[in-house]
């Protein structure tokens, strides 16, 4: 065989095992499909099998478990129910008694309506009995009244007027008694308190007082000065006239020249120069214009220090500069001839005593009575009274309303409103009334008694009044016929209100009434 037959053989051998491979192959796969789908078929079939018996031992446990909640659901609703019928009949009950209790309390009502209606019926019949009582009462009081009325002799309006006088007699006369005796009270504590206080007051504080006039003296070392004074045709003496406001008196006085002005701070200022001029020597208008600016210097300087030693004696600060200078200013300001600044001073100390003495404010009332009379330090170059003066000055530079008020009133300008004010005014009258401290003018004096005894004669029933002590007291008479014991005190009190009100005067006046009756005969 050659070469190609048997590469054809051996190809056709080779193709029928590659063929014998593919079909056994194939067999082999379908065996083993068979047997895997054999396999996959007897576990599908297993657990179809497991699957039921699940399914079943799940149905079976459901009915067990169902017939177990369904006992107890039964079970549940009894109990509920048998909770229920008992709440209901415990309700039931509750109700019956609630309706056994408003039944009784409706019989209790239509009880007591029943015992209402039978007292109503009662009170009518009372009503009805007593109103025959009044008209019966009625009919006796009229009946007993026109009896009084023929038996007195007076009707009923009559007798109530005569009743009604007896009983004014009555009351004036318990009136008068219980006023004497109030007043009486009030007078002696009221009296000894202010005489406890007063007296206090000016023993701690005494102070002197010099009266100055409207002048000053100027000793000269010899009489020919006098010519140099007035010196050629007086331009000497008009210059410093001029500068001054001062006249200068020379007369026959030996060695003395009288200055004379109304304000004493150009008064002295005139003083100063004029003796600086005679002491240098050398007088004429130059010098004298030179001499006169250092003495307003020197006197400004002398007042602001007057005004802090015022200040010092009295304990008082914190006022301003201003106000310290015109304080300053009035220890060349005289008043009756008593010292303003002085007097100033005193009133403080006084005030300030009492204050202590009362519990009041102690600086407050030195402060107000130190500045009571600063409206004097301007009163000839400001028009209006000292008073308003002070207080406009007061309220221009700050000081407190305590402060102005009692300034204000301190001469009863205004009200009293305050204890401080009350104090300032008594102290400036305590002050006043030392003995030099005013000189009063003998006219005034004369028409003052006039008036108080023309007032005092104004009231009925007086006969005669004399005033005394020097218009501290005076001294009435009454006619014994009209003004009876009763009266007097009454009369007393309209005669002080009516002093009081309508004339001024220093101090308290005493009203002192006098009643006597007398019998005259005679022995024939």
């Amino acid at each position: 065989m050659d070469l190609l037959s048997i590469g054809m053989v051996v190809l056709y051998c080779a193709i029928s095992f590659v063929v014998a491979g593919v079909i056994f192959g194939i067999i082999a796969f379908n065996i083993g499909v068979s047997y895997r789908k054999k396999i996959a078929e007897a576990e599908i079939g297993s657990a179809e099998e497991q699957a039921r018996k699940i399914v079943n031992d799940a149905y079976r446990s459901a009915e067990t478990k169902k017939k177990e909640l369904l006992v107890e659901a039964k079970e549940e609703i009894h109990k509920l129910r048998n909770e229920a019928d008992k709440d209901i009949k415990e309700r039931r009950s509750e109700v019956s008694r609630q309706e056994r209790r408003i039944q009784q309390k409706e019989e209790s009502l239509d009880r007591k309506l029943d015992q209402i209606e039978k007292k109503e019926e009662t009170i009518q019949e009372k009503d009805r009995q007593i109103s025959e009582k009044l008209e019966e009462a009625e009919i006796i009081k009229k009946s007993q009244i026109d009896q009084l009325e023929r038996i007195s002799g007076y009707t009923a309006s009559q007798a109530k007027e005569q009743l009604l006088e007896s009983l004014e007699g009555e009351l004036a006369h318990e009136k008068a008694i219980k006023i004497a005796n109030y007043e009486l009270q009030l007078k002696d504590e009221a009296e000894e308190k202010a005489r406890e206080i007063i007296s206090l007051a000016i023993t701690r504080c005494a102070a002197d007082h010099v009266s100055e006039a409207t002048v000053s003296v100027v000793t000269l070392p010899n009489d020919e000065m006098k010519g140099r004074i007035i010196g050629r045709e007086g331009r000497n003496i008009r210059t410093l006239e001029t500068l001054t406001g001062v006249d200068l008196i020379i007369d026959d006085t030996p060695e003395a020249i009288t200055l004379s002005c109304f304000d004493p701070v150009r008064r002295e200022i005139a003083r100063i120069a004029l003796e600086r001029l005679i002491a240098d020597g050398r007088i004429h208008p130059t010098r004298i214009e030179e001499s006169v600016e250092k003495a307003k210097r020197e006197v400004e300087q002398k007042m602001k220090a007057e005004g802090e030693r015022a200040m010092m004696e009295t304990g008082v600060h914190g006022i301003h500069h201003e106000l310290v200078k015109l304080l300053g200013r009035l220890c060349y300001r005289t008043s009756y001839g008593q010292n303003v600044l002085d007097h100033s001073i005193e009133v403080s100390h006084l005030a300030g005593i009492m204050a202590a003495e009362l519990g009041v404010d102690v600086m407050l009332a030195k402060r107000a009575g130190l500045l009571h009379d600063i409206g004097k330090a301007l009163s000839h170059e400001i028009e209006g009274s000292h008073v308003q003066i002070g207080v406009d000055q007061c309220r221009k530079y700050k000081e407190s309303a305590q402060v102005i008020h009692a300034i204000e009133a301190h001469h009863g300008d205004v009200e009293i409103k305050t204890t401080v004010a009350a104090l300032v005014q008594a102290a400036d009258a305590i002050s006043a009334a030392r003995p030099g401290a005013r000189r009063e003018n003998l006219e005034n004096y004369i028409k003052r008694l006039e008036r108080l005894e023309e007032l005092t004669s104004s009231f009925s029933g007086v006969d005669s009044c004399y005033a005394i002590q020097a218009g501290r007291e005076v001294r009435v008479i009454v006619k014994p016929e009209v003004i009876k014991d009763d009266d007097m005190v009454l009369l007393a009190r309209e005669i002080v209100t009516k002093i009081e009100a309508e004339l001024e005067y220093p101090g308290t006046i005493k009203v002192h009434i006098l009643r006597e009756s007398r019998a005259v005969d005679f022995a024939k």
